[in-house]
């Protein structure tokens, strides 16, 4: 069974930065896209950032370019989303997830546009709060 868990979101103040990880288990995502996505309460869900194969294939929504970094470590399971320069619009639960077949690099622009179904599986999240 694939399972994602979420870690390291937290109380932060505006421009402060969080590291966020993501341990994936159930199966080895080398050639798979993984990514972020964030629910603010009462809203759709919003993709943050996703990454393929090679990091030349990575997408950010264009609110965080220049802020976040998606970026993952397949030896150890781990996907992480850099935060930097956090605002308070970007208080949301954030959760982790991925794609459900290798696609190359046509798993992240169905991301980018907001087809969502082919990342079936996601994790519980994390919350991050920014506030003064």
């Amino acid at each position: 069974q694939v399972q994602l868990v979420e870690s390291g979101g937290d109380l932060v103040q505006p421009g402060d930065s969080l590291k966020l990880s993501c341990e994936v288990s159930g199966f080895s995502p080398n050639y798979y896209a993984v990514a972020w996505f964030r629910q603010r309460p009462g809203k759709e869900r919003e993709g943050v950032a996703c990454i393929g194969s090679t990091e030349a294939s990575a997408w950010y929504t264009d609110s965080v370019k220049g802020r976040f970094s998606i970026s993952r470590d397949n030896t150890k399971g781990m996907v992480y989303l850099q935060m930097n320069d956090l605002r308070p619009d970007d208080t949301a639960v954030y959760h982790c997830t991925a794609e459900d077949s290798p696609r190359g690099v046509i798993g992240c622009v169905f991301f980018g546009n907001s087809k969502f179904d082919i990342f079936p599986v996601w994790g519980q999240g994390t919350q991050v709060t920014v506030s003064s």
